[in-house]
Protein backbone atom coordinates (compact mmCIF):
# COMPACT_ATOMS: atom_id res chain seq x y z
CA UNK A 1 0.00 0.00 0.00
CA UNK A 2 1.07 3.26 -1.11
CA UNK A 3 2.36 6.10 2.01
CA UNK A 4 2.16 9.59 1.00
CA UNK A 5 4.76 12.04 3.04
CA UNK A 6 4.55 14.90 4.85
CA UNK A 7 3.67 16.99 2.25
CA UNK A 8 1.62 15.75 -0.71
CA UNK A 9 1.53 16.48 -4.01
CA UNK A 10 -0.53 15.50 -7.22
CA UNK A 11 2.11 12.22 -7.87
CA UNK A 12 0.44 11.07 -4.40
CA UNK A 13 -3.03 11.32 -5.30
CA UNK A 14 -4.88 7.81 -6.43
CA UNK A 15 -6.36 7.78 -9.90
CA UNK A 16 -8.90 5.21 -10.97
CA UNK A 17 -9.87 4.52 -14.41
CA UNK A 18 -13.75 5.04 -14.80
CA UNK A 19 -16.03 5.13 -17.98
CA UNK A 20 -16.36 8.77 -17.72
CA UNK A 21 -12.63 9.21 -17.76
CA UNK A 22 -9.84 9.69 -14.98
CA UNK A 23 -10.53 11.44 -11.61
CA UNK A 24 -8.55 12.13 -8.71
CA UNK A 25 -9.55 10.16 -5.39
CA UNK A 26 -7.33 11.13 -2.11
CA UNK A 27 -8.31 10.35 1.62
CA UNK A 28 -9.02 13.91 2.15
CA UNK A 29 -12.66 14.56 3.15
CA UNK A 30 -13.94 18.40 3.10
CA UNK A 31 -14.08 20.30 6.61
CA UNK A 32 -17.13 22.06 5.33
CA UNK A 33 -16.69 24.97 8.07
CA UNK A 34 -18.95 27.15 5.92
CA UNK A 35 -22.20 23.97 6.81
CA UNK A 36 -25.22 25.56 8.79
CA UNK A 37 -26.10 23.78 12.56
CA UNK A 38 -29.57 22.44 12.38
CA UNK A 39 -31.64 20.58 14.53
CA UNK A 40 -32.92 17.16 13.44
CA UNK A 41 -37.01 16.77 14.30
CA UNK A 42 -38.12 14.06 12.82
CA UNK A 43 -36.53 11.18 10.26
CA UNK A 44 -38.58 9.48 7.30
CA UNK A 45 -37.55 6.55 5.06
CA UNK A 46 -33.88 8.30 4.67
CA UNK A 47 -35.12 11.95 4.54
CA UNK A 48 -34.48 14.37 7.60
CA UNK A 49 -36.17 17.21 8.40
CA UNK A 50 -33.78 19.51 10.14
CA UNK A 51 -34.76 22.97 11.60
CA UNK A 52 -32.24 26.02 10.74
CA UNK A 53 -33.16 29.25 12.66
CA UNK A 54 -36.42 29.55 11.78
CA UNK A 55 -37.14 27.53 8.79
CA UNK A 56 -37.37 23.66 7.95
CA UNK A 57 -35.87 21.90 5.30
CA UNK A 58 -35.55 18.28 4.17
CA UNK A 59 -32.29 16.53 3.98
CA UNK A 60 -30.15 13.38 3.23
CA UNK A 61 -27.46 11.92 4.86
CA UNK A 62 -23.91 12.23 2.96
CA UNK A 63 -22.23 9.23 1.65
CA UNK A 64 -19.12 10.90 3.74
CA UNK A 65 -20.49 10.03 7.02
CA UNK A 66 -20.62 5.93 6.12
CA UNK A 67 -22.86 4.07 8.65
CA UNK A 68 -23.17 7.09 10.98
CA UNK A 69 -26.73 7.87 11.12
CA UNK A 70 -28.85 11.13 12.48
CA UNK A 71 -31.62 10.49 14.64
CA UNK A 72 -34.15 13.31 16.43
CA UNK A 73 -32.53 15.47 18.67
CA UNK A 74 -29.31 15.34 17.05
CA UNK A 75 -27.37 18.54 16.46
CA UNK A 76 -25.99 17.79 12.58
CA UNK A 77 -23.93 20.25 10.11
CA UNK A 78 -26.03 21.25 6.57
CA UNK A 79 -24.90 22.01 3.48
CA UNK A 80 -26.76 22.52 0.14
CA UNK A 81 -30.39 24.36 -0.76
CA UNK A 82 -31.36 25.92 2.58
CA UNK A 83 -34.23 27.16 1.44
CA UNK A 84 -36.67 24.79 2.09
CA UNK A 85 -38.13 25.49 -0.81
CA UNK A 86 -40.19 22.34 -2.52
CA UNK A 87 -38.46 19.27 -3.53
CA UNK A 88 -35.02 20.86 -2.59
CA UNK A 89 -32.69 18.83 -0.81
CA UNK A 90 -30.01 19.41 1.68
CA UNK A 91 -26.87 17.47 3.05
CA UNK A 92 -26.17 16.31 6.31
CA UNK A 93 -22.44 16.28 6.50
CA UNK A 94 -21.83 16.31 10.25
CA UNK A 95 -23.29 14.86 13.35
CA UNK A 96 -22.00 16.65 16.87
CA UNK A 97 -21.09 15.40 19.58
CA UNK A 98 -24.11 13.99 21.37
CA UNK A 99 -24.74 15.48 25.00
CA UNK A 100 -27.15 11.37 25.82
CA UNK A 101 -27.81 9.33 24.04
CA UNK A 102 -31.13 7.01 24.80
CA UNK A 103 -31.36 3.61 23.35
CA UNK A 104 -33.20 0.45 23.40
CA UNK A 105 -33.15 -3.12 21.86
CA UNK A 106 -35.92 -4.93 19.94
CA UNK A 107 -34.97 -7.56 22.91
CA UNK A 108 -32.76 -8.76 25.22
CA UNK A 109 -31.16 -11.41 23.74
CA UNK A 110 -30.99 -8.71 20.17
CA UNK A 111 -27.79 -7.17 20.53
CA UNK A 112 -28.34 -4.37 18.22
CA UNK A 113 -29.00 -1.18 19.67
CA UNK A 114 -31.82 1.05 18.75
CA UNK A 115 -30.89 4.93 19.24
CA UNK A 116 -34.44 6.31 20.45
CA UNK A 117 -33.58 10.01 20.39
CA UNK A 118 -30.13 12.27 20.93
CA UNK A 119 -29.59 15.28 23.41
CA UNK A 120 -32.63 14.80 25.57
CA UNK A 121 -32.18 15.35 29.15
CA UNK A 122 -35.40 13.90 30.56
CA UNK A 123 -37.79 11.17 29.90
CA UNK A 124 -40.95 11.19 30.62
CA UNK A 125 -42.90 7.70 30.99
CA UNK A 126 -46.20 8.30 30.58
CA UNK A 127 -48.88 5.01 31.75
CA UNK A 128 -52.05 4.52 32.36
CA UNK A 129 -53.44 4.15 35.45
CA UNK A 130 -56.73 1.77 33.38
CA UNK A 131 -57.88 1.13 30.41
CA UNK A 132 -54.93 0.09 29.63
CA UNK A 133 -53.89 -1.61 32.99
CA UNK A 134 -50.56 -0.27 34.42
CA UNK A 135 -47.45 -2.01 33.49
CA UNK A 136 -45.18 -1.66 36.30
CA UNK A 137 -42.07 -3.93 34.46
CA UNK A 138 -41.89 -1.70 31.52
CA UNK A 139 -41.78 1.60 33.62
CA UNK A 140 -38.91 -0.37 35.23
CA UNK A 141 -37.52 -0.95 31.99
CA UNK A 142 -37.51 2.86 30.89
CA UNK A 143 -36.37 3.75 34.30
CA UNK A 144 -33.72 1.77 33.30
CA UNK A 145 -33.04 3.15 30.24
CA UNK A 146 -33.69 6.61 31.36
CA UNK A 147 -30.83 6.02 33.96
CA UNK A 148 -28.38 4.69 32.13
CA UNK A 149 -28.10 7.29 29.41
CA UNK A 150 -27.93 10.10 31.92
CA UNK A 151 -31.78 11.34 31.71
CA UNK A 152 -34.18 12.62 34.61
CA UNK A 153 -36.95 10.52 34.62
CA UNK A 154 -40.54 11.97 35.20
CA UNK A 155 -43.29 9.25 35.79
CA UNK A 156 -46.59 10.93 33.87
CA UNK A 157 -49.71 8.91 35.22
CA UNK A 158 -52.57 9.74 33.09
CA UNK A 159 -56.38 8.68 33.58
CA UNK A 160 -57.06 9.03 37.13
CA UNK A 161 -60.44 9.20 37.08
CA UNK A 162 -60.92 5.61 36.32
CA UNK A 163 -58.08 4.39 38.57
CA UNK A 164 -56.41 5.82 41.72
CA UNK A 165 -52.42 6.45 41.54
CA UNK A 166 -51.84 5.41 44.87
CA UNK A 167 -50.98 1.81 44.98
CA UNK A 168 -48.56 2.44 41.59
CA UNK A 169 -46.80 5.22 43.38
CA UNK A 170 -45.92 3.48 46.30
CA UNK A 171 -43.92 1.27 44.30
CA UNK A 172 -41.56 3.86 43.28
CA UNK A 173 -41.73 6.06 46.63
CA UNK A 174 -37.78 4.97 47.15
CA UNK A 175 -36.58 5.71 44.10
CA UNK A 176 -37.66 9.92 44.94
CA UNK A 177 -38.85 10.04 41.30
CA UNK A 178 -40.74 13.07 40.62
CA UNK A 179 -44.11 12.44 38.97
CA UNK A 180 -47.31 13.69 37.68
CA UNK A 181 -51.33 12.46 37.97
CA UNK A 182 -53.75 13.64 35.66
CA UNK A 183 -57.44 12.73 34.01
CA UNK A 184 -59.31 13.18 31.19
CA UNK A 185 -61.62 15.79 32.44
CA UNK A 186 -58.17 18.29 33.39
CA UNK A 187 -56.54 17.64 29.55
CA UNK A 188 -60.16 18.55 27.97
CA UNK A 189 -59.59 21.71 30.01
CA UNK A 190 -55.78 22.33 29.62
CA UNK A 191 -54.90 22.29 33.29
CA UNK A 192 -53.45 19.08 32.59
CA UNK A 193 -50.86 20.43 30.08
CA UNK A 194 -50.04 23.34 31.99
CA UNK A 195 -48.56 21.56 34.82
CA UNK A 196 -46.99 18.91 32.53
CA UNK A 197 -45.45 22.09 30.60
CA UNK A 198 -43.89 23.76 34.36
CA UNK A 199 -41.74 20.57 34.27
CA UNK A 200 -40.47 20.41 30.56
CA UNK A 201 -39.38 24.21 30.46
CA UNK A 202 -36.12 24.84 29.46
CA UNK A 203 -35.77 20.75 28.71
CA UNK A 204 -35.85 18.51 26.17
CA UNK A 205 -38.06 15.80 27.13
CA UNK A 206 -38.46 12.44 25.30
CA UNK A 207 -41.78 10.97 25.72
CA UNK A 208 -42.99 7.19 26.01
CA UNK A 209 -44.94 4.70 27.05
CA UNK A 210 -47.05 2.10 25.53
CA UNK A 211 -49.55 2.60 23.00
CA UNK A 212 -52.98 3.31 24.34
CA UNK A 213 -51.87 5.63 27.15
CA UNK A 214 -52.84 8.74 26.15
CA UNK A 215 -49.51 10.02 24.99
CA UNK A 216 -50.02 11.59 22.22
CA UNK A 217 -52.96 13.03 23.52
CA UNK A 218 -51.43 14.82 25.89
CA UNK A 219 -48.21 16.28 23.28
CA UNK A 220 -50.95 17.02 21.68
CA UNK A 221 -52.47 18.98 24.77
CA UNK A 222 -48.80 20.48 25.50
CA UNK A 223 -48.48 21.61 21.38
CA UNK A 224 -51.71 21.76 20.06
CA UNK A 225 -50.71 23.76 16.59
CA UNK A 226 -48.87 20.16 15.88
CA UNK A 227 -51.48 17.73 16.59
CA UNK A 228 -50.76 14.19 15.78
CA UNK A 229 -53.44 11.05 15.15
CA UNK A 230 -54.71 9.36 18.03
CA UNK A 231 -56.06 6.10 18.45
CA UNK A 232 -58.40 3.85 20.20
CA UNK A 233 -57.77 1.22 23.03
CA UNK A 234 -59.34 -1.61 22.78
CA UNK A 235 -61.74 -2.76 25.13
CA UNK A 236 -61.63 -6.31 25.26
CA UNK A 237 -57.59 -6.41 24.61
CA UNK A 238 -56.72 -2.83 26.34
CA UNK A 239 -53.81 -2.95 23.08
CA UNK A 240 -53.88 0.73 21.82
CA UNK A 241 -53.02 1.03 17.68
CA UNK A 242 -49.81 2.58 17.29
CA UNK A 243 -50.63 6.22 16.05
CA UNK A 244 -47.10 7.89 16.00
CA UNK A 245 -44.86 5.71 13.43
CA UNK A 246 -42.21 8.11 13.53
CA UNK A 247 -40.55 10.15 16.51
CA UNK A 248 -41.26 13.78 15.96
CA UNK A 249 -39.66 16.73 17.96
CA UNK A 250 -41.75 19.65 18.54
CA UNK A 251 -40.84 23.02 20.44
CA UNK A 252 -43.20 23.86 23.40
CA UNK A 253 -44.98 27.47 22.44
CA UNK A 254 -42.86 30.39 23.38
CA UNK A 255 -39.93 28.46 22.66
CA UNK A 256 -39.73 27.54 26.54
CA UNK A 257 -38.43 23.84 25.78
CA UNK A 258 -38.70 20.90 23.66
CA UNK A 259 -40.85 17.65 23.46
CA UNK A 260 -39.95 14.64 21.58
CA UNK A 261 -42.92 12.50 20.69
CA UNK A 262 -41.90 8.43 20.23
CA UNK A 263 -43.77 5.65 18.70
CA UNK A 264 -45.82 3.61 21.14
CA UNK A 265 -43.53 0.82 22.72
CA UNK A 266 -45.03 -2.80 23.86
CA UNK A 267 -41.17 -3.86 25.04
CA UNK A 268 -38.13 -1.91 25.77
CA UNK A 269 -34.83 -4.67 25.55
CA UNK A 270 -32.09 -3.17 27.58
CA UNK A 271 -29.42 -5.60 26.28
CA UNK A 272 -26.89 -2.51 25.75
CA UNK A 273 -27.27 -1.80 29.46
CA UNK A 274 -24.19 -1.21 32.05
CA UNK A 275 -25.05 -1.96 36.34
CA UNK A 276 -22.28 -0.02 36.59
CA UNK A 277 -24.15 2.91 34.48
CA UNK A 278 -27.18 2.57 36.33
CA UNK A 279 -26.01 2.91 39.52
CA UNK A 280 -24.70 6.23 39.21
CA UNK A 281 -28.44 7.23 39.41
CA UNK A 282 -28.03 6.11 43.29
CA UNK A 283 -25.64 8.44 44.66
CA UNK A 284 -26.28 7.53 47.91
CA UNK A 285 -25.31 3.54 46.91
CA UNK A 286 -22.29 4.43 45.07
CA UNK A 287 -20.13 4.90 47.55
CA UNK A 288 -20.70 1.24 49.11
CA UNK A 289 -19.68 -0.07 45.65
CA UNK A 290 -15.79 0.12 46.08
CA UNK A 291 -15.62 -3.20 47.55
CA UNK A 292 -17.77 -4.52 45.02
CA UNK A 293 -15.99 -7.49 43.35
CA UNK A 294 -15.25 -6.83 39.49
CA UNK A 295 -17.98 -6.60 36.92
CA UNK A 296 -20.40 -7.33 40.05
CA UNK A 297 -24.06 -7.64 38.95
CA UNK A 298 -25.01 -5.74 42.43
CA UNK A 299 -27.54 -8.62 43.47
CA UNK A 300 -25.07 -11.21 44.44
CA UNK A 301 -23.07 -12.97 47.56
CA UNK A 302 -19.97 -10.79 47.49
CA UNK A 303 -22.08 -7.37 46.81
CA UNK A 304 -20.77 -5.29 48.94
CA UNK A 305 -23.48 -3.09 48.85
CA UNK A 306 -25.08 -5.29 51.54
CA UNK A 307 -22.66 -4.58 54.27
CA UNK A 308 -22.83 -1.05 52.97
CA UNK A 309 -26.52 -0.60 53.84
CA UNK A 310 -26.56 -2.77 57.17
CA UNK A 311 -24.24 -0.31 58.55
CA UNK A 312 -26.83 2.65 57.83
CA UNK A 313 -24.92 4.43 55.52
CA UNK A 314 -28.25 4.31 53.25
CA UNK A 315 -32.08 3.15 52.97
CA UNK A 316 -32.71 -0.46 52.46
CA UNK A 317 -35.43 0.51 49.83
CA UNK A 318 -32.79 1.99 48.01
CA UNK A 319 -31.12 -0.62 47.64
CA UNK A 320 -34.27 -2.91 46.96
CA UNK A 321 -34.92 -0.66 44.44
CA UNK A 322 -31.48 -0.77 42.38
CA UNK A 323 -32.16 -4.73 42.24
CA UNK A 324 -35.80 -4.56 41.41
CA UNK A 325 -34.75 -2.56 38.54
CA UNK A 326 -31.52 -4.55 37.71
CA UNK A 327 -33.24 -7.90 37.51
CA UNK A 328 -35.65 -6.22 34.70
CA UNK A 329 -32.26 -6.59 32.68
CA UNK A 330 -32.79 -10.44 33.35
CA UNK A 331 -36.47 -11.29 32.97
CA UNK A 332 -38.48 -10.43 29.67
CA UNK A 333 -40.87 -7.40 30.10
CA UNK A 334 -44.40 -9.80 30.14
CA UNK A 335 -42.76 -12.20 32.66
Amino acid sequence: MRRYGKNPDEDDVRVRPNRKGNRPRTNIRPKHEDASEGLVLTVDRGRLTVLIDDRTITAMKARELGRKSAVVGDRVAVVGDLSGAKDTLARIVRVEPRTSTLRRTADDDDPYERVVVANADQLAIVTALADPEPRPRLIDRCLVAAYDAGLDPLLVLTKSDLAPADTLLASYGALGVPYLVTNRDELADGSAADRVRERLAGRMTAFVGHSGVGKTTLVNALVPERRRATGHVNAHTGRGRHTTTSALALPLPGDTGWVIDTPGVRSFGLHHVDPARVVLAFPDLVPGTEGCPRACSHDEPDCALDEWVAEGHADPARLYSLRRLLATRERREGD
